[in-house]
């Protein structure tokens, strides 16, 4: 199984991915952003863009490596990815469903300025116009087809140490997106969000 935390910067994703995996056993954390970087390694550069998710390799790489590691280890990977381009969340989600693997997806969400607050005072790797970058393709993913398609935990007022117990008991119980309750729940489970 994957639990799939998707959020833009200042949300807490990798922080409460670590507390989510201390909290469920038998999982890892996989970064799929790390598989990202190695295109930036590649000598010489790859040509055309900024951003490694616009790459093909990188999704299918994504694919294949928490594939390969779930058939060696089993268990849980626990994997903070943003991915704000409806295209590509569809073809890695594809992807993992033809490889027969469940995916929970849950999107860490917090109010703009929130958001803002927390990338400008973030003292760990500092202030970041790149982080900044990132806020407005995720706000107008969100109420467009992000928030439609996964289980939405609003962080604006909940640490990571309060976000983490949500996810996890929410991991252990059927699950409904909003997009599965307007069509009519299909089975799903509880019509509610993991943040209720």
């Amino acid at each position: 199984m994957i639990v799939w935390l998707d959020a833009t910067h200042g949300a807490g994703r990798t922080t409460t991915s670590a507390l989510v995996r201390q909290l469920m056993p038998d999982s890892r954390v996989f970064d799929a952003e790390k598989a990202g970087e190695t295109f930036m390694d590649i000598t010489p550069g790859l040509p055309g863009t900024d951003n490694f998710q616009h790459r093909p390799p990188w999704r299918t790489l994504v694919v294949e490596t928490a594939r390969r590691v779930l058939d060696c280890t089993g268990g849980t990977l626990v994997m903070p990815m943003t991915v704000p381009v409806e295209e590509y969340r569809r073809e890695i989600s594809m992807c993992l469903a033809q490889h027969a693997i469940p995916v929970r997806h849950f999107v860490l969400h917090a109010a703009r300025d929130t958001l803002r607050g927390r990338i400008e005072g973030d003292t760990v790797p500092g202030p970041s116009s790149f982080r900044l970058t990132y806020l407005e393709p995720y706000a107008e993913a969100a109420p467009t087809w992000l928030h439609g398609e996964a289980e939405v935990v609003d962080t604006t007022h909940l640490t990571p140490a309060q976000a983490a117990p949500r996810i996890a008991e929410a991991v252990g119980r059927p699950h409904s997106t909003r997009a599965e309750r307007e069509r009519g729940g299909v089975g799903t489970g509880p019509t509610r969000n993991a943040a209720d």
